[in-house]
């Protein structure tokens, strides 16, 4: 189609230009008045192909396609290298106790002997082994602060426990009381000489004993509140009440009382009742 409106046109404007212009007469030489037409020539041959031109610019990030479906599930992979080994936990739980055993074959008949010594011997190392479990057992409960215990010492009812730990008087009744027992109160001479001699082979000089007159000047109650009664081992010149301040008792290596100030720091020896402990 544009070709024939391009071929026609040509024609037109031939028919146009072929016509003599106005300034030329019929004298005139048809040479001087003619006019040369360029017509375009026919479609050439493709060219050959040019050199790859040089990257555009990078063009906008378009937007995120939707998401795709989930794919099918891989097949498992080998097993990977062993990891670190980790701590060690807690202990667990003692665990309950096994069905007994049966009973095992019996043994060989054995060597006939007087063992009546033997067999008393063991018997009393079993009573001493005893004695030394309970000991032991009682320090361990009495004492859960490490202050150092040079022994206990028993008679038929009492336990007495030297503290090598210096605390005022109303500390130390305290700390006996939080454990079950008192201040030591030596109530005859048996008493009292069993906690001399504790206080002697202690290497020590003097311990606090439960005795006091902090309600009443002159009136002396054990560490229970029980009134002191006839028996007392004073020392020479004592209770003097020096400086008007002196209100606890200490027991000096020798066995004796003397009246101090409640506000200075001594070891001290706590009393339990047996049945109690």
């Amino acid at each position: 189609m544009k070709s024939d409106l391009l071929f026609s046109f040509t024609l037109i404007s031939l028919a146009f230009l072929s016509r003599p212009g106005p300034g030329c007469t019929q004298h005139i030489p048809e040479e001087s008045c003619s006019v040369q037409i360029l017509v375009p020539g026919l479609k050439g041959d493709t060219g050959e192909k040019g050199e790859k031109g040089v990257p555009g610019r990078p063009g906008r990030v378009g937007p995120s396609g939707e998401k795709g479906e989930f794919g099918d599930k891989g097949l498992k992979g080998g097993m990977g290298r062993h990891g670190k080994i980790g701590p060690i936990g807690s202990k667990g739980e003692k665990g309950d106790g096994g069905d007994m055993g049966p009973p095992g074959p019996n043994g060989d008949p054995g060597i006939p002997c007087e063992c009546g010594q033997i067999r008393k011997a063991i018997g009393e190392m079993d009573i001493h082994v005893s004695q030394v479990t309970t000991e032991l057992k009682f320090i361990k409960n009495a004492l859960p602060s490490p202050a150092v215990v040079a022994g206990v010492r028993e008679t038929d009812n009492k336990i007495y426990l030297l503290v090598k730990e210096e605390k005022k008087y109303t500390d130390a009744q305290l700390y006996c009381q939080g454990r079950g027992g008192t201040l030591c109160m030596p109530k005859d001479d048996t008493a009292n000489a069993l906690i001399a001699s504790y206080i002697h082979q202690s290497g020590l000089i003097r311990v606090f004993i439960g005795i006091n007159d902090l309600e009443k000047e002159g009136h002396y109650v054990y560490s229970d509140r029980s009134p002191m009664q006839t028996f007392n081992k004073w020392c020479d010149g004592e209770p003097n009440n020096a400086y008007n301040e002196e209100n606890c008792i200490e027991m000096v290596a020798s066995g004796c009382w003397n009246d101090v100030s409640c506000h200075i720091t001594m070891y001290f020896i706590c009393e339990f009742d047996k049945e109690n402990v």
